[in-house]
């Protein structure tokens, strides 16, 4: 068998190659008229895969199931066993072809976050050490709001013919999740990011999106750190 340069390229170090990357968001649900109805799959592979680059760790792709809240009704979801399932079924898949033996799951759709309370098994069952990185769900705040619209202008997801309109909560209510009623009324962030958006609006920054960006790759690379001890 060849044996492999482990160190070549801009990597860490050589054990860099063991720790898999793999973006988890949503494909389906609706942001408002400016982004796409996959904004977080596509915002999460983006963290995902620039960690990846910056690092030398294996980026793996993202997750297609997504979870969400019944009370939530903005797109399309899946069960949270659907999602557990597929996430062991790539990790399986990771370790037999690319020897990962550890994993930084990058998610970027806050309806996935009961699944997290699965992550144990999940570990249990592959034999890999998995670390949850949601940065970039605690920092974007609400909905189809201020944070993800700037997030995807730096993607360039943006219709922005539609900005002016990705503040009408009114017509669009999963924007800060604003007419989801017992939603808003079970959790207290999801209020807090309602009266926010209806408090503030919506508005577009580029600067504050690259901000946001490198703060998310930025906590990954912190957490392929750890991984490295």
């Amino acid at each position: 068998m060849v044996k492999l340069r482990l160190n070549a390229g801009n990597v860490l170090n050589e054990n860099i190659h063991q720790i898999g990357i793999l973006a988890l968001g949503s494909h389906l649900e609706n942001h408002g008229p400016a982004l796409p109805i996959d904004t977080d799959a596509k915002i999460s592979s983006y963290i995902a895969f620039k960690s990846s680059l910056l690092s030398g760790a294996k980026y793996l792709g993202v997750v297609y199931p997504s979870y969400e809240l019944d009370e939530i009704d903005h797109g399309n979801h899946n069960t949270i066993e659907e999602v557990v399932k597929e996430i062991k079924k790539i990790i399986e898949s990771a370790k037999k072809y690319l020897h990962i033996k550890k994993l930084i799951i990058v998610n970027g759709h806050g309806g996935n976050i009961p699944v997290f309370q699965y992550i144990y098994d999940i570990q249990e069952d592959t034999g890999v050490n998995i670390i949850i990185n949601n940065k970039i769900v605690e920092l974007e705040g609400p909905h189809g709001g201020t944070g993800e619209i700037s997030l995807g202008k730096v993607l360039e997801i943006v219709n922005e013919d539609q900005v002016k309109n990705q503040g009408d909560y009114k017509q669009y209510g999963e924007i800060g999740l604003y007419a989801f009623t017992e939603a808003r009324k079970n959790d207290p962030g999801i209020e807090k990011n309602a009266k926010y958006l209806e408090e503030n609006g919506v508005y577009m920054d580029e600067s504050y999106g690259e901000e946001l960006f490198s703060l998310a790759i930025n906590s990954v690379l912190c957490d392929l750190e750890k991984l490295l001890k």
